[in-house]
């Protein structure tokens, strides 16, 4: 089945199939969703408005056998940073949309009316419905409706309530391979969908296979590619305690974002650990290994129970722990389990929204470590949509300006993640100068800086941060165009087989002789079309600063500073 692409005007409720312009044929992933919002979404535009658009796209290699290969794009102008925007799903949609052939599926315009839909992809095209009966549910009870009404195997793409009220933390889930959910959680991008009025998306469960032009050739590359994923030793500990298992190696290096980035360590941090889940995890008859995604080897997942031995929460990530956990100062596992459920549920982004209640804790909202008051307000006012609901749910910046906070930890209106920048530089450089906003996976500089993985580089130095960060922006762009999980990048830096491997098998997949350095210019190419479009947008190089605060206040234990100039910074542009 040639690739397609599939539109939906939801102005006026019409869908079509279209051919694969030619300059889109070699882009798949981020590549695909930010070439189609750069070239067709106007830049000033208001992202809730009509003329944003929504845009999935499946990796080059999603659909094939190829190891870690199932995530899934999603593009759009970002309601809450106002910039170009994509984000990196694992689930099962990705490897559906590529077997039902579609390149792309772009969602454009937005009705007029009251009335809310739900979209349908076979391979014939889309089917737009009415919906009535699951508006102002949570995507649990979506995904279990769609298994009502269509069976076990569709894939499922759903907002839940915080969506539908466009707020701009709001994420879209993916249905896993067990029935829960993965989420594109960065940007509001839930949101969006909102403003479309589609509720869901099912995937027709095709059985078509992917034309590989030389399977032979798409064999031994796999081959050496999940091997190398296998042997390598920090996909071995992901694999064995998770993603949590850095909550004691940040805090060790005295990186860990505490109490509104207010110290480097968390007193409480063994009682969050990775190593403290995996023993619960065990004990309650959960599961310590689980994959996101068929063909997932890494498998960094996890199912959590509680202390009865019922589900809880899946895919329970160091970003979320860390969050509610050291950022709000909440010590009980279990407590941000519960909350990491309810957010999943009512469809909003852990990292963004539990930062923005570690500025609510700053503003005396509710007292640091107050972890069944947090659950309250998720429960009752950000699911509800009350007015210190919508705040919250409108992340950190939000609550900053509505409490008169100035310690609010965000680049371009993104709430910064899980590590501090004063303590780490490389990965304040990759905060500052993200085409999306504060984002840790756009430049995963702690690989280098921490883990030593591609060499290493000193995390106190100011020393080789700009131009580690830009290498790693390069080649994740080109990787998250693949449909490869961001964790592939240990071996691709560690294991001389590993990118060639990578390379082999797009161009057994396509008949094509793309070299190393074409996949890295194809990275150059895609950061370059986003700052474009955020140059359009009206952004500067005066936004790709930190606050000031970084700079102002030392952060305990090492008593650092973030102390880059605005010229050093911009430095990182010089490709």
């Amino acid at each position: 089945m040639s690739d397609r692409i599939f539109r939906v005007n939801m102005t006026d409720l019409s869908t079509r199939i279209e051919d694969v312009p030619e300059g889109w044929a070699g882009l798949g992933g981020r590549g695909l969703t930010s070439a189609v919002v750069a070239a067709e979404v106007d830049p000033t535009c208001h992202p809730l408005g009509p003329l944003n658009k929504l845009v999935f796209a499946p990796g080059l290699l999603s659909g094939t056998v190829a190891a870690n290969s199932g995530r899934l794009s999603c593009g759009a102008k970002s309601p809450l940073t106002g910039t170009i925007k994509e984000s990196n799903a694992g689930g099962t949609a990705a490897q559906m949309l590529a077997r039902l052939g579609c390149k792309a599926l772009i969602i454009e315009g937005k009705p007029s009316g009251d009335k809310w839909y739900s979209l349908h992809l076979t391979p014939e095209g889309v089917r737009i419905q009415e919906e009535t009966e699951l508006v102002g549910q949570g995507n649990f009870r979506v995904v279990e409706a769609v298994r009502e009404r269509f069976g076990e195997r569709h894939g499922v793409i759903t907002i839940g309530p915080c969506g539908e009220m466009r707020m701009l933390a709001a994420n879209i889930s993916v249905k896993d391979p067990d029935g829960k959910l993965r989420s594109h959680g960065r940007g509001g991008l839930g949101a969006v969908m909102g403003s479309k009025k589609i509720k869901f998306i099912t995937i027709d469960p095709a059985d078509s296979k992917i034309p590989i032009a030389d399977p032979e050739k798409f064999k031994g590359a796999s081959r050496t590619f999940a091997k190398a994923l296998l042997d390598h030793p920090i996909t071995e500990g992901l694999g064995e305690y998770g993603t949590d298992i850095l909550i004691n190696i940040i805090n060790e290096a005295g990186a860990l974002p505490t109490r509104n980035f207010t110290s480097g360590q968390f007193d409480g941090h063994d009682k969050i650990s990775g190593e403290t889940m995996h023993d619960l995890i065990k004990k309650r008859g959960g599961k310590v290994k689980h994959f996101c995604h068929k063909g997932c080897i890494i498998q960094c997942s996890q199912v959590y129970n509680d202390k009865e031995g019922k589900y809880l929460t899946s895919g329970f990530e160091y970003e979320s722990i860390w969050a509610m956990g050291a950022d709000c100062c909440v010590d009980d596992l279990d407590v941000i389990a519960e909350a990491d459920h309810v957010m999943d549920d009512i469809g909003i982004d852990t990292i963004e929204t539990s930062v923005a209640m570690g500025v609510a804790m700053e503003a005396g909202i509710l007292e640091f470590g107050d972890g069944k008051e947090a659950l309250r307000i998720l429960r009752e006012e950000v699911s509800q949509g009350t007015p210190l609901g919508r705040i919250i749910g409108c992340g950190a910046a939000s609550v900053g300006r509505a409490f008169g906070v100035t310690r609010v930890p965000v680049v371009k209106n993104q709430a910064i993640p899980a590590y501090d920048p004063r303590a780490v530089k490389g990965i304040g450089i990759t905060y500052a100068t993200s085409t999306m906003g504060a984002d840790h996976t756009s430049g995963y500089t702690i690989a280098t800086n921490i883990l030593n993985s591609g060499g290493h580089v000193d995390p106190l130095s100011k020393e080789g941060q700009v131009e580690l960060s830009r290498n790693l922006q390069i080649a994740t762009a080109a990787v998250d165009s693949t449909g490869m999980c961001i964790f592939t990048a240990f071996a691709i830096l560690d294991d001389e087989k590993c990118l060639p491997a990578l390379v082999d098998m797009i161009n057994a997949r396509f008949g094509t002789q793309l070299t190393i350095d074409d996949f890295m210019n194809l990275g150059s190419s895609i950061l370059k079309t986003e700052r474009e479009f955020n140059m359009k947008a009206g952004f500067t190089p005066a936004h790709d600063r930190l606050p000031d605060f970084f700079s102002r206040e030392p952060v305990p234990p090492h008593n650092v500073v973030w102390d880059f100039s605005g010229d050093e910074i911009d430095a990182f542009w010089d490709f």
